[in-house]
């Protein structure tokens, strides 16, 4: 079975989940009974999800651990780390400021006529989360058992650094020993990762279908213009980000993104980075990276790098404003861009991260933050195209730092043509290591 054959059929489970979940929200008596069979739905999601995060633990902290101990020295850790940070607060920027300029030329919110809600009360968002004190002493874990069980990625990347380090400089047979048998932990997770991902129809299925069992397509309907002009501002970023990967990429770029179009429509379709997570650390070992810097770069990206997310917060907090019809001037939108690139490099591991960084920002410019009710209804299509856009983010976030690290070994023409096949081929999987 190769990926083509299985995006196909996740794409077919999209449509699918559409038709089915149209059909259960028209006959559905009442708006309770449409969330109950929804629930069903999402059944075969939390299935997937479930055994997707399942992977993930294992999967960075073999690969860190792996990729640091042949790295040689600390200093080649900085050096890689500054490089994809100095990636990252680019990219966050421009993500930020195309939210901003997109949310001003087509003003989504702008006559809205659904009647706004006086009260926050229904958001549930836990905006105390995100302050500097609790991310700062959330990055560093109290154990690292606790923090693989919660898939912290940014937990399990600081403990892997210390552990990856002290193992590259003990030079005995011991050490050496235990390298050789977390890369061989790593063959096993992609094994893993390759049976998994033969349920992604599946879970896709469950996700848009439960979506739209849920909220109808009415609300899409509704809600057009939001959508439409937010997807216009994804689209804008898309090209951000495509050429400038093609100026350290060159034409490489374009093999990239066709490795890379399976996760995306995985992530797509079910609204969650984690889900592609390890089949996009697979396809960048595939287009030649390292593992070394793979194992670095992605899970760093993934805590610093949601460029989809960031275009988000700034064109949300422009949305509420136009629908309450408040202006804000220049220099008071650009304060509050520099004030979202702060603050949103505090929501690894927040619950709805997004949402939550938009929900607290809100109040320090005077903007109603039960706003944020409007959206709710349709976040779920909206999150879908975050989560594909961080995926392309960090996907061409880990071939520039490779690039610029030298670290892309040339890769045979034939065996990029023959991506992804599934069950990957061990002489493929080997690369890994």
């Amino acid at each position: 079975m190769k990926m083509n054959r299985l995006t196909t059929w996740i794409g077919c489970a999209l449509v699918l989940g559409v038709i089915v979940g149209y059909a259960c929200n028209t006959m559905a008596p009442n708006a309770a009974a449409a969330k109950e069979i929804a629930g069903y739905f999402g059944i075969l999601t939390d299935i997937f999800l479930r055994m997707i995060k399942m992977i993930i633990a294992p999967l960075v902290f073999a690969t860190l651990v792996a990729g640091l101990a042949n790295m040689g020295d600390s200093k080649t850790v900085g050096r890689i780390g500054g490089k994809a940070l100095g990636w990252f607060v680019g990219a966050s920027f421009c993500s930020l400021l195309l939210g901003l300029v997109f949310a001003n030329l087509l003003q989504p919110g702008t006559g809205l006529s659904v009647p706004l809600p006086e009260s926050a009360a229904g958001l549930n968002l836990k905006t105390s989360a995100l302050n500097l004190k609790d991310f700062i002493t959330h990055v560093f874990p109290k154990n690292i058992f606790e923090a693989m069980a919660a898939n912290e990625i940014l937990q399990i990347l600081v403990f892997a650094v210390f552990f990856g380090l002290a193992l590259g400089h003990l030079h005995n047979q011991t050490a050496r020993s235990l390298v050789c048998t977390m890369e061989e932990v790593v063959h096993v997770m992609l094994k893993v990762t390759d049976y998994v991902m033969r349920l992604a129809p599946v879970g896709v299925f469950g996700a848009v279908a439960g979506a739209i069992t849920t909220n109808g397509l009415g609300m899409l309907l509704v809600f057009g213009k939001l959508m439409l002009s937010f997807y216009a501002a994804l689209a804008a970023l898309w090209v951000v980000l495509i050429t400038a990967g093609y100026f350290v990429l060159g034409k490489d770029i374009f093999r990239l993104l066709k490795l890379v179009r399976g996760p995306m429509l995985v992530g797509f379709s079910t609204a969650s980075s984690e889900s592609v997570y390890p089949k996009l650390m697979e396809q960048l070992e595939k287009f030649g990276i390292k593992n070394r810097v793979t194992s670095f770069v992605l899970p760093l990206g993934y805590s610093f790098n949601l460029d989809g997310s960031m275009i988000y917060t700034t064109f949300a907090a422009l949305f509420v404003a136009q629908a309450y019809g408040i202006e804000m001037s220049i220099s008071t939108q650009i304060t509050m861009l520099l004030v979202l690139m702060v603050s949103s490099k505090g929501i690894a591991g927040v619950p709805r991260a997004s949402l939550v960084v938009v929900a607290a920002v809100l109040p320090m410019f005077n903007l109603p933050e039960a706003g944020l009710l409007l959206v709710l209804g349709i976040d779920h299509f909206l999150d879908m195209g975050r989560t594909v856009t961080n995926v392309l983010g960090n996907a061409i976030a880990t071939s520039v730092v490779a690039k610029w690290e030298n670290a892309i070994d040339p890769v045979d023409p034939s065996l990029a043509e023959a991506d992804e096949a599934l069950p990957v081929p061990e002489d493929v999987v080997a690369q890994a290591a």
